[in-house]
């Protein structure tokens, strides 16, 4: 009986499985059938995104509505965990995802992206006081970051010792109260957590540039094709960099790589 209960509990994992994997994200018919596209975010990332008054807010807010209005639907935006927002899109839960998600070609095996849209960097943030002044300062240190970021992939690979938080306002009071010696995260959501905090500091030196694009599940080839179209308009007219300078970030092309 224990062997059999083992067999159809293999079977139904493996069925399972299969359903998962025979998901296909929404073509750009089926979107604008819909009439709306619904983008999966973790509203704790500064500029990209964050809560104002229960609102989302941020660059990439601002920039999805507009993909929106060329695509003729409604953005609805789903509040999540920054860990949940790419097995979600995989799961075809969400149609999109968007937060400040650095294309990687490990990610790229998992969901599909847009093209890039800007372009940013790993920094580091240390408190005033700290002696630590490059990365090569680093070794022995603990460092805090967000969980499923490349910020905690480059610091594990790197052979720090890494603290994971499930929103970097976490990852910066563990700083803050001493629990770490840093904490590494994304340079122009630093700048905005950290604006008139005089207890902390922004190292000037990077530690990788990254660029930034939104992801899909696969299957939705032709609804990324379009907005790639719409992402290109918006790069050449100025209007993204309008909009990192409406949210006080310097905007750096994905050309500049």
């Amino acid at each position: 009986m224990k062997k059999l209960i083992c067999i159809l509990l293999c079977l139904v994992m493996t069925l399972g499985a299969l359903t998962a994997c025979g998901k296909k994200g929404k073509t750009l018919d089926e979107v604008k059938e819909a009439g709306k596209l619904v983008v999966a975010t973790s509203p704790d990332f500064p500029p990209f995104e964050s809560l104002e008054d229960g609102k989302i807010v941020g660059i990439e807010v601002e920039l999805m509505q507009l993909i929106g209005e060329k695509l003729g639907v409604e953005i609805v935006f789903e509040e999540m965990a920054f860990e949940s927002v790419i097995p979600g899109i995989q799961a075809c839960k969400y149609d999109c995802g968007m937060s400040g998600i650095t294309v990687t070609p490990e990610r790229a095996e998992n969901v599909l992206f847009t093209d890039e849209y800007c372009l940013a960097a790993q920094c580091i943030v240390v408190t005033s006081d700290s002696s630590i002044a490059s990365k090569e300062d680093l070794a022995g240190k603990k460092i805090s970051v967000q969980t499923a970021t490349t910020a905690e992939e480059f610091c594990r690979e790197a052979g720090y010792d890494v603290d994971s938080y499930e929103a970097n306002a976490d990852a910066k009071t563990a700083l803050t109260t001493g629990k770490v010696q840093a904490w590494v995260v994304d340079d122009l959501t630093a700048a905005a957590m950290c604006e008139g905090d005089d207890s902390v500091k922004i190292l000037d030196k990077p530690l990788t540039t990254e660029p930034y694009a939104f992801a899909f599940a696969f299957g939705s080839e032709d609804l990324v094709e379009e907005i790639d179209k719409i992402l290109a308009e918006l790069i050449a007219d100025g209007t993204v960099e309008a909009l990192f300078e409406k949210y006080g970030a310097p905007y750096t092309p994905p050309t500049a790589e």
